[in-house]
């Protein structure tokens, strides 16, 4: 088997503006598998700033992680595909570049897909992937000025979205609440969801989220930083707002460490990113974690390209438990996108 990977820079539209500032383009990395005449292909979904394996040595270890890949045996590459997931000890020594582990376990799904004949693209066999059903996701807003921020709004709603998510905690915080009280007017029954990207300390979180009770949000995400945890547990328990954690989730491997986030913080609901939290077994085992407390998730993508973001939705339309609004509204960002696999229509993610 051979393992290769190739480099891509996205360009985006327009500049979005993103809790670390404002982006123009996106780095992104493809592993390559070829084995038996078909091929496999996944996304790194990278984020500067952001993600854990993010850093200036990046391609050295893509290199080397495809040099472990390509010296797999028949019989080990056989196994991972009949049972659609890569061996879990082969992916604990890789456990530090989440982005390389979730861009396998894609490339190992779309090598499948091609010797059971398909297009390579069609990861799982559900009522999405057969575009029977679209995903109800959320309309982002995208960091700007006020006005900007008004007119997304209307746009949004006018293209059929039921759930709008803004940042909140980069304007000036009365010009937030402006913008959410005009949100609210157009729509009572609109939900409402808001992104802290941890821009506050605790006393500061408790009193702006009293300020936001007024209008009916579903949630607010990541008030604090996911240092301060004392500041998060007491916002969680406070009974203003459900909390979210997002950033906080970023980087824990160790089941010991997951689990002590979630008993100390005691979040009502936990964001999951593949690309971010080291794939799909990864994002699993969260979800396995959280539901042992009664606490709810989401899934979102995190500037995927277009074969990213097709990979994420294709997993979360197998969860049996998927619920509520997800997370991507993120496939029409780029002017050199690869060619689309999926489509937004009304408020609903449709696979192509």
């Amino acid at each position: 088997m051979k393992a290769s990977y190739w480099f891509h820079s996205y360009t985006f539209k327009t500049p979005a503006g993103t809790s670390r500032g404002t982006l123009e383009v996106k780095p992104a990395y493809f592993i390559e598998l070829e084995f038996q005449g078909l091929r496999g292909r996944g996304e790194c979904g990278l984020l500067p700033g952001l993600s854990f394996d993010d850093g200036p040595d990046y391609e050295q270890r893509l290199t080397a992680f495809c040099a472990d890949l390509s010296d797999l045996s028949e019989a080990t590459w056989f196994a991972w595909a009949a049972q659609g997931r890569i061996d879990p000890d082969w992916a604990w020594r890789w456990r530090a570049q989440p982005s390389m582990v979730f861009a396998l376990e894609q490339a190992l799904l779309s090598w499948a897909d091609s010797a059971a004949g398909g297009p390579g693209t069609r990861l799982y066999q559900t009522a999405f992937t057969r575009s029977e059903v679209g995903i109800p996701i959320n309309g982002l807003l995208w960091m700007g000025s006020s006005c900007y921020l008004h007119d997304q709004s209307e746009a949004r709603l006018s293209e059929g979205f039921r759930c709008l998510k803004m940042k909140v905690g980069t304007l000036d915080f009365e010009a937030e609440l402006d913008l959410l009280r005009h949100n609210r007017s157009l729509d009572p029954s609109l939900e409402l969801r808001v992104d802290a990207n941890g821009a506050w300390n605790g006393p500061q979180a408790l009193e702006r989220m009293a300020s936001l009770q007024a209008f009916g949000l579903h949630s607010i995400e990541q008030p604090c930083s996911p240092q301060d945890r004392a500041g998060l547990r007491a916002a969680a328990s406070s009974g203003l707002l459900p909390i979210a954690l997002d950033e906080s989730l970023i980087g824990l491997q160790e089941p010991s460490d997951r689990d002590s986030l979630l008993d100390e913080v005691c979040p009502q609901y936990i964001v999951l990113k593949p690309s971010l939290l080291g794939g799909i077994a990864s994002s699993e085992d969260w979800i396995q974690r959280a539901a042992k407390r009664g606490i709810k998730w989401w899934i979102t993508s995190a500037l995927e390209g277009s074969l990213g973001l097709s990979a994420v939705a294709q997993w979360a339309s197998s969860l049996p438990n998927l619920e509520g609004y997800q997370g991507f509204g993120t496939g029409s960002l780029y002017r050199n996108n690869l060619p689309a696999l999926t489509q937004v229509r009304r408020g609903e993610l449709w696979f192509l």
